[in-house]
């Protein structure tokens, strides 16, 4: 944050500010499932609309793929933030560029909010492309960036953008996740715990090998435990295993080992038929598989897992520890959950499923740092520099 200004030491006042935001909310048909990714922008929005901002927001939603979707439309979520805001003077235009949102942003009065269409809804947005970007750049005075979770994309309302406009900086929730995050990349107090689950090895390779050098312990569940299990040589059924990865694996236990690294994976798990099962048995790893696949850490895994986690003076968190979303196979998420409820140092959460999991589990308030951005953490902790930050630079 060095080189970025924050958003109190902006002017603001009677200024068309265009503030990226991640209104990227899970739909119903019309109708938004989750409002968490825009209460996380309120703060930011309000100050703009008390600093006598003329507000013009921006988003993607979904993936258009460069086309008109109307099921994808901003309307549910201009919808929910008038609501949130207790007022009706939120106006959702056509489209993010043109004559129509240049007309709409133009008769903004100070403290008025505009609600540009899906930024997505033009293949310019993913390409980064310049023009695309000038073209965004004819709605704005300043611009601000509180999309942390869109961060590590290269997209255009997040790099070409901001480096077109000369006064620009970062809202309340990019600072409040950079300075979490920063907690754990750069000093964190010991002893440092990381909690790694999920389905897939290859989606973590990079904050895998990071995390071995800074972490004391490391500790690795859900299905991307699998192939770290399938590497020791046990033998996995039909659970998802990525065999493509196993040298992969191979490699990163033996740097552990070689660190004198603790990193521990599941010495037990809850295994069942298939994905719909409503029953299950808990077998020592090890065990007999045949035709089963393994969905859960087992309960003994789970008690030693939270018991790391509990005495950790740092703790991240990322992926859950089995299909959380299956009741008969939440358990060891919810085990991990509550030890981080209980972890008396500081506690983050990283984004994605694991965000999800805390949130159904009502956990979340418990937690020193719950992160919007799944992708945009594990990449900024990997020492990644993220787009989305580099353009707020100076």
């Amino acid at each position: 944050m060095a080189n970025i200004r924050k958003l109190e030491d902006l002017n603001l006042g009677g200024r068309r500010v265009f503030c990226r935001v991640d209104f990227n909310v899970p739909l119903d048909g019309k109708k938004v499932t989750d409002d968490t990714r825009i209460r996380a922008a309120l703060p930011t929005i309000e100050h703009i609309l008390a600093q006598g901002g003329r507000l013009v927001l921006a988003s993607h939603l979904g993936r258009p793929k460069g086309k008109v979707d109307p099921a994808l439309s901003l309307e549910p979520a201009a919808a929910i933030l008038a609501e949130l805001l207790g007022s009706g003077e939120v106006t959702l235009c056509d489209d993010c560029i043109g004559d129509g949102p240049r007309k709409v942003v133009g008769d903004l009065r100070d403290g008025q909010v505009a609600v540009l269409e899906n930024l997505r809804f033009h293949p310019g947005e993913k390409a980064n492309d310049e023009n695309f970007a000038k073209e965004l750049h004819k709605l704005c005075d300043v611009y601000v960036d509180d999309a942390f979770g869109a961060a590590h994309r290269a997209h255009a309302s997040v790099d070409a953008l901001p480096r077109l406009v000369g006064e620009r900086g970062a809202g309340f929730l990019m600072q409040r996740e950079l300075d979490a995050l920063s907690k754990l990349r750069n000093e964190p107090t010991r002893p440092y715990v990381a909690v790694l689950g999920g389905a897939k090895v290859s989606d973590k390779i990079g904050v895998l090998e990071e995390l071995l050098g800074k972490v004391d312990t490391l500790i690795i569940g859900g299905a991307m435990a699998n192939t770290f299990l399938a590497a020791n040589g046990h033998t996995m059924g039909n659970s998802l295993v990525e065999t493509d990865k196993l040298p992969l694996a191979r490699a990163l236990l033996q740097k552990a080992e070689v660190g004198d690294l603790d990193l521990l994976l599941p010495t037990d798990l809850r295994v069942a038929d298939g994905l719909n099962s409503s029953t299950f048995d808990v077998i020592q790893v090890g065990g007999d598989l045949s035709g089963r696949m393994a969905l859960d850490i087992g309960p003994e895994s789970a008690a030693r897992f939270a018991d790391k986690v509990r005495r950790a003076e740092t703790v991240f968190w990322n992926g859950p520890m089995g299909l959380f979303e299956k009741k008969p196979f939440a358990q060891g998420t919810l085990t991990v959950a509550e030890a981080m409820a209980a972890c008396p140092g500081y506690a983050v959460v990283g984004g994605g499923d694991s965000v999800a999991a805390v949130q159904q589990m009502g956990l979340a308030g418990e937690m020193g740092h719950v992160s919007t951005g799944g992708g945009a953490s594990l990449e900024y902790l990997e020492g990644k520099p993220l787009p989305g930050v580099e353009a707020l630079n100076f």
